[in-house]
């Protein structure tokens, strides 16, 4: 994309958002803020969900659609967890082992024995996702399960100026969200491990050639991105409830945010998270009947004009 066209591009989209933003902040500065930390805090969890997903799916080019089955299965572990033990941090911690345990399996059965058939992959994990939602359903039941939030996260702060008082443990997911990114950057780009999964992605052979046992090190990421769905299935069983549903929305989610925000890009991910926990609230707060549409929008817009995401490169 030229200069000019970005500079076009920029004021086509920026315009509406600059003259929507004025305009709301006028109309009802509460509501327009509250709305603003509530897409924000949704952001946080999309990403959680979605940085495991960048590194399955937009890093290792495996494709697997039973993430969001994932996120269902350490919800409920996770639930399961806290009301035996009564911690949340048992329940967090159960969560990400539990998916992360069944991710790795997912690898040695599934993933290792067909890597680059990627029609095999969408076809087999489909399957799978249906197979361990029906398993969960029948396991757990219909009925919807909710957590409570820990004691010191429950109940909102208050005389926060302009929006008085807002939710403690939605406040408490913005740390928590860019706490898992910088770390899983730092991960990726700073230690010996990660520069492994980077290079064993570009070149698997040439890596393999080096004496690094590539199986183990692309299982070991496996189970890394599906603990993250785990993770985000018990902090999501707070704010939203678990019930079946809920792991196809996560994943759909967690598609639109790699695709938006570019393949293997952990700050893209981000990105795309801000960009569909922002359009989906304030859609459902100033146009409850069109809020879907904005999700389809932003994609078509992205695809349109930068095929590989906003931040994504070549492979």
């Amino acid at each position: 994309m030229t200069r000019w066209a970005r500079i076009f591009w920029s004021i086509v989209i920026g315009a509406p958002l600059v003259v929507f933003s004025i305009w709301g902040l006028w109309d009802n500065t509460r509501l327009f803020l509250i709305t603003l930390l509530n897409g924000l805090t949704l952001a946080s969890l999309y990403f959680i969900v979605a940085s495991g997903f960048t590194l399955v799916f937009g890093l290792m080019r495996n494709v697997n659609l039973a993430h969001g089955s994932l996120y269902l299965l350490g919800g409920y572990v996770g639930y399961l967890t806290v009301n035996a033990t009564g911690y949340f941090v048992l329940g967090l911690a159960a969560g990400f082992l539990v998916a992360a345990l069944a991710g790795l399996i997912m690898q040695l059965v599934i993933f290792r024995h067909m890597q680059g058939e990627d029609l095999r992959q969408t076809m087999v994990t489909i399957g799978l996702s249906i197979v361990i939602a029906d398993l969960l359903l029948w396991g757990i039941g219909a009925q919807v399960h909710q957590l409570s939030a820990p004691d010191f996260l429950s109940g909102p702060l208050r005389d926060i100026p302009l929006i008085k008082a807002y939710s403690k443990y939605r406040m408490a997911l913005l740390p928590v969200g860019i706490g898992i990114g910088l770390l899983l950057w730092l991960f990726l780009n700073k230690t010996r491990i990660g520069m492994m999964i980077r290079a064993g992605v570009d070149d698997r052979a040439m890596l393999s050639a080096t004496g690094v046992n590539v199986n183990l090190v692309f299982a070991a990421t496996f189970a890394i991105g599906a603990g993250l769905a785990g993770f985000g299935g018990v902090i999501g069983a707070v704010e939203l409830s678990m019930v079946p549903g809920e792991d196809v929305r996560l994943l759909l989610a967690s598609l639109v945010v790699v695709i938006v925000g570019g393949m293997g890009s952990v700050v893209g991910a981000a990105v795309g998270a801000v960009i569909l926990g922002v359009a989906e609230t304030f859609g459902l707060a100033y146009a409850p009947t069109y809020s879907v549409v904005f999700t389809f929008v932003i994609l078509v817009l992205v695809l349109a004009f930068r095929p590989r995401g906003i931040l994504g490169r070549p492979a």
